[in-house]
C-alpha cells in the first residue's frame, strides 16, 4: 500500500459521463486524475478538461497500473464486477449508488470484502454529508419536537429514464438516497417494509413508488418517489415533514429550507457532495479509517429496496 501522507493520491474514474464529471471536478484538485471508459474519445475528453494525466483502454490495464484508488461512475449493472475486481487489485473504491442491482451482488461484495485485507470500498450517496440530514438530526437529538412518530418523504416529479437508466426502477436509482435520508435520521434498519407501486406495467422498470417502513420504536416512515409526475418546479419546494408528540419539523425535500423557523443549513453544500469527497480523501490518506458510507450503510439501504420490489410481483 502507498504511502499518501505526503502526495497527492492517483485515482481513475471509470465511467465518462454526467455523474463521471461531477466527480472529476470535486477530485481535480485533491488528486492526480485518470481516465477510462467504454468511449476512448470520451476518456480523452476529459482527461483534457480536468487536467488529467493519463487515459487508460480498459480496466485491467488500470487495476495493473499504480493508481491507488478506482471511482466507479459506470451503469450499475458494472458495479459489482468492477468493485471486486478492483479490492482483489488492492485499490481502494469509491461507488456510485446504486452500489448493485440485487442481493445475490450484494452477497457477493461482501465476501470479497471479507477476503480482501484493509479494504476501502466506500458508496457515493451524498445525502448522508447533506446539512439538511445533519440539521434534523441534531433536532431530533435535541428533543425539539419530542419522540418522533412519523416520517413523511416526497419528491415527486417526471424524469426521462434515458439510456442505461431505462433499465432499472425509479426507487432503485434514485429513491435510495431517500431511503438512504429516512435510515440515517434514526440509524437503523425497519422491522417492516411495504410498498405499492402506481400505474405499473408488468415486465417494465417501475417509475412511482410508495414505500411505508416501520421501525422498532414504533415510528412509521412514508417515501413517496416518482418519475412519472408532472411538476412545475421540477421537484423543487415540496415539503417533507417529521412529527413528533411535541410538534412537527418540514423540510423542503431536497435540504433547501427547514421549517417552523426558517433555517437553511447548509447552501454552499447543499447536496452534501463536498462533504463526502473529503470523506473518501481522508480515508483514502488514512486507512485506518473507514467511510461513513460504507459498506454496511449501503446494504441496509438496498435491503430496503429489494424488500420493496418483492410487491412488485
Amino acid at each position: 500500500m502507498n504511502d499518501l501522507t505526503n502526495k497527492r493520491p492517483r485515482i481513475c474514474l471509470l465511467g465518462c459521463g454526467t455523474i463521471g464529471a461531477l466527480h472529476a471536478k470535486n477530485l481535480r484538485w485533491r488528486s492526480e486524475l485518470y481516465f477510462c471508459s467504454r468511449s476512448r474519445v470520451s476518456a480523452h475528453k476529459f482527461n483534457t478538461k480536468f487536467r488529467g494525466r493519463s487515459v487508460f483502454d480498459d480496466l485491467d490495464a488500470v487495476l495493473e497500473s499504480d493508481v491507488d484508488a478506482v471511482v466507479i461512475a459506470s451503469p450499475p449493472e458494472h458495479h459489482k464486477d468492477q468493485i471486486i475486481a478492483s479490492l482483489q487489485a488492492g485499490k481502494a473504491v469509491l461507488v456510485e449508488k446504486p452500489m448493485c442491482t440485487s442481493p445475490e451482488e450484494v452477497g457477493a461484495i461482501e465476501r470479497a470484502l471479507a477476503n480482501t485485507e484493509d479494504p476501502l470500498l466506500m458508496v457515493a450517496e451524498n445525502y448522508y454529508y447533506k446539512p439538511s440530514l445533519a440539521y434534523l438530526k441534531h433536532q431530533i437529538a435535541s428533543g425539539e419536537i419530542g419522540q418522533v412518530r412519523s416520517v413523511f418523504v416526497k419528491k415527486l416529479t417526471r424524469q426521462n429514464a434515458l439510456g442505461w437508466k431505462s433499465a432499472h426502477g425509479a426507487l432503485l436509482e434514485g429513491g435510495i438516497h431517500f431511503v438512504a435520508l429516512i435510515n440515517d435520521l434514526f440509524d437503523a434498519s425497519p422491522e417492516q417494509v411495504e410498498a405499492i407501486f402506481p400505474d405499473h406495467q408488468m415486465g417494465k422498470a417501475e417509475r412511482h413508488s410508495v414505500v411505508r417502513m416501520v421501525y422498532a420504536d414504533g415510528v412509521v416512515a412514508e417515501l413517496q418517489y416518482s418519475w412519472q409526475t408532472p411538476s412545475i418546479t421540477k421537484g423543487i419546494f415540496q415539503h417533507s415533514y417529521l412529527e413528533g408528540d411535541a410538534g412537527r419539523i418540514t423540510f423542503e425535500s431536497n435540504g433547501l429550507y427547514i421549517l417552523p423557523r426558517l433555517v437553511f443549513p447548509g447552501l454552499k453544500d447543499l447536496m452534501g457532495y463536498e462533504a463526502m469527497t473529503a470523506d473518501f480523501m481522508a480515508c483514502l490518506r488514512n486507512r485506518s479509517l473507514q467511510p461513513y458510507s460504507d459498506f454496511v450503510r449501503a446494504k441496509r439501504d438496498l435491503g430496503i429496496v429489494f424488500d420493496a420490489y418483492r410487491d412488485l410481483g
